[in-house]
């Protein structure tokens, strides 16, 4: 028998379908189908790396995360990454495909796609009881409907049920759902099998008539009305949502982080555990007169390192953080890209990372350079920090005895090279995990100066690991004269249990015996 297969489209872009679709993962799921998430074509920087070493957006892999599985490239088999305006890195299957314009890849690579996306699909199918595919922007986009292979084609050739999203937040939402059915063909029409409101504050019995008006006009019933949420402790898929972080720092925190929002920022949710620790506020500046007198300033990782670099150059920021540097007043802390950027060189002949081929000189505060390569790195990795370098997590004055154990992930395309008798040491002692049957690979990652003012790592996810991240944080509270606090939030207990509510409050608010029937084509 078939699996059963519904579909999440939405008015807009950020109303809410990523999140729906990992909710109903869990709540189908946690109802004993063997589930699995599938978008056929992702943009976004923030990416995931699966186990067996490919790469796909971040979304589809918190997605199966949330049906207790593990990703595959069959649940988006196609990732595309913004490198600059009008270009993006095409990812397929998990691998580099080629940098492409918007036109060539709207003209010459979409008509080949279908019979990739679909098999796919068809391979989902055929593992699973149920698959939940999610779209991507807007089916009503009249100008890419010709070649769509995300929206309401897809959901033609899988024959998948689709509820339309709307963000009732943003306002106009009766006119975005009427006006989204209006431009779309009559069999396009004809999918759509309900509707659920999302972001709604206040008393439902005031949008009742609107809704009784809804299905009135459209003969599509409102399957369900999602209230606001905050704090839902899920990674965002892209950029958009750092339109809601502030660049200030927040009242009561004693240790002030600021990262750099650069334009290509990537993989951002590195960051989201420091976010959750009560004494820490992270704020995100793309302007030196946002920056103040931090104790910490982290360059994230980036999809286009030396464009951003020349961001930070053309802003003021890269002569800010080094005269902050200068004076001792800050730790300085780069990830991926940002780790690059320290150096100081970054070389790209071939013209990998950048339109044509550059030489470019860092910040120059590690005695390190870079040569990009078309060889692109994804691997998990693990291993502990290196007692002997200068992050030293103290108690008493004293180091502590026991091993802190570090894993996390690598996405780079450049190879880094430490000058012959730099007086720096590496940061961690790691293991490639390349693939469960391999024997893994041991390497020195990352380096950090004499004083621990300044260290950089290839390796995302670094403050994932609870008792790496409190430690460190206890050491700059010591730097400031403040007791150390207890290491409180389990990162991955805390994202087990925001699935679990996320599916409550899902399941509390959606007519879940109604979509059920949808799924299964009744």
């Amino acid at each position: 028998m078939r699996s059963s297969i519904i579909m999440l489209q939405g008015t807009a872009s950020d109303v809410g379908k990523s999140v729906i679709t990992t909710a109903l993962c869990r709540i189908f799921t946690q109802d004993g189908w063997n589930t699995a998430p599938f978008k056929s074509q992702n943009m976004a920087n923030n990416s995931y790396v699966t186990p067996d070493g490919r790469e796909i957006g971040r979304a589809q892999g918190v997605q199966a995360e949330a049906c207790g599985k593990r990703a595959t490239t069959d649940m988006n088999p196609i990732l595309i990454k913004p490198v600059r305006d009008m270009h993006s890195q095409i990812v397929v299957h998990g691998q580099p495909y080629a940098q492409m314009s918007a036109w060539d890849y709207r003209h010459d690579f979409l008509p080949q796609a279908r019979p990739l996306v679909m098999e796919a699909l068809n391979r989902l199918r055929d593992q699973h009881d149920m698959v939940v595919m999610e779209g991507a922007g807007s089916p009503a986009e009249i100008n890419l409907k010709d070649r769509d292979i995300v929206n309401m084609n897809l959901a033609g050739w899988a024959d998948a049920p689709v509820l339309l999203v709307a963000d009732i937040d943003r306002g106009g939402v009766f006119a975005a759902i009427v006006g989204t059915l209006e431009l779309l063909e009559p069999h396009e029409r004809s999918q759509v099998k309900g509707f659920i409101i999302n972001k709604f504050r206040g008393d439902l019995a005031l949008l009742q008539p609107g809704l009784d008006w809804l299905q009135q006009r459209t003969g599509i019933p409102v399957i369900g009305v999602l209230p606001y949420e905050e704090n839902l402790h899920l990674e965002a898929e892209d950029s958009v949502a750092l339109q809601r972080k502030s660049s200030r720092p927040l009242p009561g925190r004693e240790l002030d982080i600021v990262i750099i929002h650069y334009p290509r920022i990537s993989n951002f949710t590195d960051f989201d555990l420091l976010e959750a620790e009560p004494d820490v506020s992270v704020r995100y500046v793309d302007h030196p007169d946002q920056l103040g007198t931090p104790d910490v300033i982290i360059l994230p990782g980036t999809k286009d390192t030396l464009g951003d670099l020349e961001f930070l150059q053309d802003r003021g920021l890269a002569e800010c953080i080094k005269k902050l540097h200068s004076l001792r007043s800050v730790q300085l802390i780069g990830i991926c890209g940002g780790y690059q950027m320290l150096g100081k060189q970054l070389n790209d002949p071939a013209g990998h990372d950048s339109p044509v081929p550059r030489l470019a000189e860092g910040l120059g505060l590690l005695p390190l350079s870079t040569i990009f390569a078309s060889t692109k790195t994804t691997v998990h990795a693990a291993g502990q920090l290196n007692m002997e370098s200068a992050l030293r997590i103290q108690k008493n004055n004293e180091l502590q005895p026991a091993i802190i154990p570090v894993q996390g992930y690598e996405i780079h395309m450049g190879t880094t090279t430490i000058e012959a008798g730099a007086s720096v040491q590496s940061l961690f002692h790691l293991y490639r995990l390349t693939d469960e049957s391999d024997s893994p690979t041991s390497i020195e990652d990352g380096c950090i100066l004499p004083d621990g003012s300044v260290w950089g790592t290839y390796l995302h996810g670094v403050f994932d690991n609870d008792h790496l991240r409190r430690s460190w944080l206890n050491s700059l509270r010591q730097l400031k004269g403040l007791e150390p606090l207890r290491e409180t939030i389990h990162g991955q207990t805390r994202r087990q249990e925001a699935f679990d509510r996320l599916a409550d409050t899902v399941r509390k608010h959606l007519d879940m015996e109604r979509i059920y029937a949808i799924a299964a084509g009744r």
